[in-house]
């Protein structure tokens, strides 16, 4: 007996014309006969949609159930047994093994007022601090903030772009939340521009926030894309608003992170240098550039000092030239030199086993001047000694590549010691002391030298000489501080990126002002 049923079908025509009813053909053998019948089959359309709405809803109450547990399930088993908490050793590293998930902020909406372009000038910590600085004014004036477009045309002549040194990526998602950045202008505003028709200009220097809402914002409102041709200290340190401050300082410890090839070399020349314990950075500025436009001159000899002369007088951007360097030198503004180096770390008690790295390119006089530091300090080392030289091939010639190597080497440091403040010095001691208030040595030139020569001419026991360099450092060893504040001349005050105090722990001592 067949269970089936059957539908007669007479002058071609079905028995039931319900939309449902499929017909289905096929032959029936009975009593030796071969009859044709035709089969109707009704799928029950109504019962699968019931289905698969069931199946949705279970599934999406399966999302819902999994995203609940991942919120409350730690807070739950924090009062649990042992038993139901416990994770073995092989499943915390299998979980660390994998990176964690990057979660990106929403995206702020706000009416855009036009396209900012900068365009970087000076080395790669100067262009650090101003990257920054361009961030917070492109959020405050609600524009679109291009890519900054790094110097290419300076004394180091690095043909490294944004993308070269930094994780562009991360530079512009990871700030979303606060203002619009592009790698480029929309193709309309971009021919415009390949056209000449744009405004650029240099902002005033040290320009608080109300000068880019009054004279620059509306320049972007009449233009649609405006170009800031220098970007140098081009924003206060200080009387800003605090929303101000927090976003310089994400940008600088956040948003700027060095390209992956930067980040696992960096990594690798840190692993060598622990594997052979504590280690000193010595950022010393001692090259041929900085003497060159500082003029300091001290322990040269008159080839040298003929050779800075006429390097400083090649570059018309440099605009002091007539330079007195022993008395620049006794009001502290120039680098000390290699041999005074070695005779403050000694005074300092620094171990004369430490492995000092110096982070720095070309030493000027090489060798020679080299000798007394590592007279005292055997173990000085460099990248290109800690290296092979397969590992630095791409970086060479790409100056704020290697620096960039030096940044990271000297964050990781147990010591830094630069001996000038310029912008790597006050960038990288700034980073210090968002990252814990790491030591770091702030050489207080302007009383060392005099110490220096008193030591030297013989008028200054050892003793006596390495007591006051270190009474005179006891409070210069990267603590917790507030900004010098001068407000009539913000050149001389303590710089925002060396000591970011309003992106640190609040601190009890006042500002403190000259």
């Amino acid at each position: 007996m067949m269970l089936l049923r059957l539908a007669k079908v007479s002058d071609g025509k079905s028995d039931h014309c319900d939309s449902e009813e499929m017909e289905m053909g096929f032959n029936v053998l009975s009593d030796g006969e071969m009859k044709s019948r035709r089969f109707i089959v009704r799928p029950r359309i109504k019962v699968w949609m019931v289905r698969a709405i069931t199946t949705v809803i279970i599934w999406t109450s399966v999302v819902q159930l999994i995203a609940i547990g991942e919120f409350w399930g730690p807070r739950l088993l924090k009062g649990m047994p042992y038993c139901f908490n416990h994770q073995d050793e092989s499943s915390v590293v299998l979980k660390a093994s994998f990176p964690a998930k990057v979660v990106l902020p929403p995206k702020r909406i706000y009416k855009n007022n036009g396209y900012l372009m900068v365009s970087c000038n000076g080395g790669l910590n100067q262009m650090r601090a101003a990257i920054c600085d361009m961030v917070a004014i492109a959020r405050h004036l609600n524009v679109t903030l291009i890519v900054p477009e790094l110097d290419k045309s300076s004394f180091w002549a690095d043909p490294s772009e944004f993308q070269d040194i930094f994780d562009v990526d991360n530079f512009i998602a990871s700030l979303r939340d606060e203002v619009r950045i592009l790698k480029q202008l929309p193709p309309r505003l971009k021919r415009r521009v390949e056209l000449g028709l744009f405004y650029s200009m240099p902002p005033i220097s040290w320009s608080d926030i109300s000068y880019y809402e009054k004279q620059i914002l509306p320049l972007i409102r009449k233009h649609k894309v405006v170009h800031l041709n220098r970007t140098d200290a081009r924003l206060a340190n200080n009387g800003l608003p605090l929303e101000i401050q927090k976003l310089r300082c994400r940008v600088n410890f956040n948003a700027l992170r060095f390209t992956s090839q930067i980040e696992q070399l960096g990594r690798k020349i840190v692993s060598i240098l622990r594997k052979k314990g504590p280690f000193l950075v010595l950022h010393l500025r001692y090259e041929m550039d900085m003497l060159a436009f500082s003029g300091c001159t001290h322990g040269c000899d008159s080839n040298e000092v003929e050779e800075l002369t006429t390097m400083r007088y090649a570059y018309p951007w440099w605009k002091e030239k007539v330079i007195n360097s022993e008395l620049k030198r006794k009001d502290g503004l120039c680098p000390l030199t290699p041999e005074e180096t070695a005779l403050i770390l000694k005074a300092l008690d620094i171990d004369h086993n430490i492995q000092i790295y110096i982070a720095a390119g070309e030493i000027f006089g090489g060798e020679r001047r080299m000798a007394p530091l590592r007279a005292t300090y055997p173990n000085l080392v460099r990248k290109e000694t800690l290296l092979e030289p397969s590992d630095l091939m791409y970086f060479q010639n790409h100056s704020s590549q290697m620096a960039a190597l030096d940044y990271l080497v000297s964050l990781e440091s147990d010591i830094f010691v630069p001996t000038y403040d310029g912008n790597m010095a006050k960038v990288v001691e700034g980073h210090r002391r968002f990252l814990g208030f790491k030591r770091t040595i702030q050489l207080d030139r302007k009383h060392l030298v005099p110490l220096i020569d008193l030591y030297t001419n013989k008028s200054l026991s050892w003793n006596d000489f390495s007591i006051k360099v270190k009474k005179s450092h006891a409070k210069r060893m990267g603590n917790p501080k507030r900004r010098v504040v001068i407000p009539s001349r913000p050149k001389e005050e303590d710089y925002f990126y060396s000591n970011p105090y309003e992106c640190l722990p609040l601190q009890d001592e006042p500002l403190s002002s000259i």
